[in-house]
Formats: C-alpha cells, sequence, structure tokens
C-alpha cells in the first residue's frame, strides 16, 4: 500500500511539474511584469472562470461547445483533420505567434468559415493579469496597459491575417483578476471559460483525454489544445470528438448560442 501510495504521489508531482515547464516554454518572462529576483510573488486574487451555453435540453443530443486553444508552436493535424472530415463546428483561440507559424492550418480555418469560429489568445501568450505575479511561473501582463496591449495585439494580428475582428478574449493560463476583467470586458470581448478542462493542458495522455471530452454533458465547454502534435493528448481529442458525434451531441460554435460565464464574463 505504501508503495502505491508513493508512486501516485510521485506521478501528480511528474504531472504538475509538466505543467509548469509547458507553460513557462510556451511564454516568456518579462522583465518588466516578473517580480523581482528573490522576493516572493505579490498574493493576488486570481480567478478561473466557468462558461456554459444554453442547453440542448433533448434526450440523446446533448448540445456542447468544443473550445481549442492555439498558444504557439505547430497545428495539431490529429484533431483539425478530424474536425474537417466530421464536419465537426468549434471555437479557436489563436495566439499572433501561432498565427505567424501556422499559414497552411489558418487556410484551412478560413476555407471552412461554417466550421471555425476563429478569437482571440493575445499577442505573446501571456496571462491577462493587471497586478505583477506569476502564474504558473509565467509573468503576468503586470499593468492595465500591458493587459490591453496582450489583448489589441492578438485582435490586431488577426485582422492583419485575414480573420474577423473577434468578439471573445481567453488568456493566456485561463487565469485573470477581477479589475482584468472588467479592463476586457470595457474593451468590448466577453471573456471565454470553460466547464470542462479534455486535455490538462495537452498534459494528459490520450485515453483519459478522450474520457474527460467524452464525458461532457448538455451545456457544457470544453478547452483543449490543438497546437501540441506530439502530445498524446490529441490523439484522445480526436476519439472523443467521433464518440461524442457517435451519440448525437449537436456541436456548436459560441457565436452560435446564448451563454452564461461567472465573474462577470460575459455580462
Amino acid at each position: 500500500m505504501n508503495r502505491i501510495l508513493f508512486a501516485s504521489a510521485f506521478l501528480l508531482a511528474a504531472i504538475s511539474a509538466a505543467s509548469a515547464d509547458e507553460l513557462l516554454s510556451a511564454a516568456p518572462i518579462s522583465a518588466a511584469t516578473a517580480p523581482t529576483t528573490g522576493a516572493p510573488a505579490p498574493k493576488v486574487k486570481l480567478v478561473e472562470p466557468h462558461l456554459h451555453i444554453a442547453r440542448s435540453n433533448i434526450a440523446g443530443h446533448a448540445r456542447i461547445a468544443l473550445t481549442f486553444d492555439a498558444c504557439m508552436g505547430q497545428a495539431d493535424e490529429r484533431i483539425l483533420s478530424t474536425l474537417v472530415r466530421e464536419r465537426i463546428p468549434a471555437t479557436i483561440f489563436v495566439t499572433a505567434r501561432w498565427l505567424k507559424r501556422n499559414p497552411a492550418a489558418l487556410a484551412v480555418f478560413l476555407e471552412n468559415p461554417d466550421l471555425f469560429e476563429l478569437e482571440n489568445h493575445g499577442q505573446n501568450h501571456i496571462p491577462a493579469v493587471d497586478t505583477p505575479t506569476l502564474v504558473y511561473g509565467i509573468a503576468s501582463a503586470g499593468s492595465p496597459q500591458a493587459v490591453k496591449q496582450e489583448v489589441e495585439g492578438g485582435a490586431a494580428a488577426m485582422v492583419a491575417s485575414g480573420i474577423p475582428a473577434p468578439h471573445w478574449f481567453r488568456g493566456s493560463t485561463a487565469k485573470y483578476d477581477l479589475s482584468a476583467i472588467g479592463e476586457i470586458r470595457a474593451m468590448g470581448y466577453r471573456i471565454a471559460g470553460y466547464s470542462v478542462n479534455g486535455d490538462g493542458g495537452s498534459l494528459l495522455g490520450a485515453v483519459i483525454t478522450e474520457k474527460r471530452i467524452a464525458s461532457a454533458k448538455d451545456g457544457d465547454v470544453v478547452i483543449s489544445h490543438i497546437n501540441q502534435p506530439t502530445h498524446a493528448a490529441g490523439e484522445g481529442v480526436a476519439k472523443a470528438l467521433v464518440d461524442l458525434k457517435l451519440k448525437g451531441t449537436q456541436f456548436v460554435r459560441l457565436e452560435d448560442v446564448e451563454d452564461m460565464g461567472d465573474d462577470r464574463t460575459t455580462e
């Protein structure tokens, strides 16, 4: 029993460490916003908002919104090809950094406007928190001006790439402080939380990812990642999409249906 408990604790620690490493590689720490070396990061109240959509209330035909973050890296063709082949609509949150590296995938998105809604994931994948702190080891934007730059820089890159002006924003790490939420909302954006974490930041295995997403219920908003083609999670995402379709799931984009977000993210 002790060996089992030790192994379980080791596995959890490894997953946490891997998550931190993943996030650190995804966004650089800015010297202007990082807390002073050796000093503890300021304690800032952060929230991770939930989002639900209006239910179908039809037995056997749950309504689910699939959302994917494209942080940086390459497009995961396992997921993208499944969405196109199965004609499954989804909302894709793209960063300016990802757009620069993936013109071919962007072309697929733009060629299928009936499937894909493209929304704003920021300019440099920096947490939208207006106080200097660390979120999973990543330096936050650190000021209202920097939050604004992260949001507006992402939107500008999208428009320059031929994408319609975005209406939704989801920040790096999906965590915010309440004042930043107010600032982003004042810029005219709805903030996209979620209710089902499908792939654990793309760090989960294929089997558990498939189970998590396939278990989504009527009114859920699923978050996963479409920018990690070498991670096992992508295989689980692709399988789960087919599982849900076979169950009679109604897939919708965020723009297609009414929504309900907490922490005043969609009011």
